[in-house]
């Protein structure tokens, strides 16, 4: 069954000014971290929190960038396959926790982890980006974003 919902506002439209320093947020963050590291974790919370508009715009971008698509297809199952590295791994195990947020102390050990692949300001880099994209997930599930 394929349910088509109207959009129920355009926040670049609507709010403007709002619109432009998130995407200028996007921006800094994007410039920090590595892209093809950043289309996985945007991927996988896209994933995690069911937003369609994300999870096409995000696993394009990243097939636009050189990244395998075997990989792409894989970021659902990460933990069974082969094809990350630990790096990618402990960016994602972040992503999950930091997405799934419930409790802290469910933080600690995905952030240690983290901590061992990344240096500071990487990482930091890595907690705005998963932060970022929650935002935007939320935003486009929120008013019904839809690509054309």
């Amino acid at each position: 069954m394929t349910t088509t919902t109207a959009p129920r506002l355009d926040i670049q439209a609507d709010a403007p000014a709002l619109y432009r320093a998130y995407v200028g947020l996007d921006r800094a963050v994007g410039a920090a971290l590595d892209a093809r590291l950043a289309d996985l974790v945007k991927l996988r919370a896209s994933q995690l929190n069911g937003c369609a508009y994300c999870v096409d715009q995000h696993s394009t971008d990243a097939q636009a960038a050189g990244e395998d698509l075997r990989k792409l297809f894989a970021v659902s199952a990460w933990r069974e396959s082969p094809l990350f590295s630990d790096r990618e791994r402990a960016a994602l195990r972040l992503t999950e926790a930091v997405t799934r947020l419930r409790h802290d102390s469910e933080l600690d050990g995905p952030y240690e982890e983290a901590a061992e692949h990344f240096e500071p300001d990487e990482l930091a880099a890595l907690l705005y980006a998963i932060v970022t994209i929650n935002g935007w997930n939320r935003l486009a599930v929120a008013t019904h974003m839809v690509r054309g």
